[in-house]
């Protein structure tokens, strides 16, 4: 399994200085940023956009920006969202459009590709798409608002995909995201999960840099 990885969620960081709450992330030693990008359509709230991700690399952040598109038409801003500074893009299974098509035109823009699954979505769903993508990205509440609470029966999903991990010899990170703080954290790690989004419980912690220590040691 890959070495644990946190990616504080910068949606949960402060909206008047995201520059800032970026900055704070790599002071403590952490190598990527998660962004959550929201249409207002395939979710019921509106977040960035690519101008966001430009202006965080124009004031200086060399972060790995984690993007996950929770869009409709993901397939529309793929190349936006890559030419803004993305490292990583994310998309959904749930939408219908070619997912491997659009996974392959990631990469060819030069970045790590991600498939994600929504709390009611089967881990079999993304199955034909493993041998292709970085990471599988396990919703662990359903997706639109930070501050929900951990779905504890995502948990048996986070297993199937690993397990079909070794079972493939394939290299994809296993990554949640939705409530999860230093207990949960533990638990997902133990069913195979190896990178942590977390927003509130990063951003709103008494110590930050408690979480990503403990985060880093799992």
């Amino acid at each position: 399994m890959h070495k644990p990885i946190l990616a504080p969620s910068l949606l949960a960081g402060d909206h008047a200085n995201l520059g800032a709450s970026a900055a704070f992330a790599s002071s403590l030693g952490i190598e990527w940023l998660h962004l959550d990008i929201m249409d207002g359509h395939f979710v019921p709230n509106l977040s960035f956009g690519p101008e966001t991700l430009s202006a965080l690399r124009k004031a200086g952040s060399k972060l790995f920006f984690d993007t996950h598109l929770m869009l409709s038409e993901p397939h529309r801003y793929i190349e936006a969202f890559a030419k803004a500074g993305s490292d990583q893009i994310s998309i959904h299974i749930e939408p219908e459009y070619n997912h491997l098509e659009t996974l392959t035109k990631i990469k060819a823009l030069g970045c790590k590709c991600g498939i994600v699954l929504n709390p009611g979505t089967p881990p079999d769903a993304v199955f034909h798409l493993l041998s292709s993508v970085d990471l599988v990205l396990v919703m662990t509440v359903q997706p639109g608002f930070g501050g929900q609470a951990f779905r504890n029966e995502m948990l048996p999903k986070i297993s199937v995909l690993h397990e079909e991990r070794k079972k493939r010899n394939l290299s994809y990170r296993i990554e949640v995201d939705g409530g999860i703080d230093l207990a949960n954290a533990k638990e997902c790690h133990a069913a195979g999960t190896d990178t942590f989004v977390i927003g509130t419980s990063f951003f709103k912690a008494q110590d930050p840099a408690l979480v990503a220590k403990t985060i880093s040691t799992l």
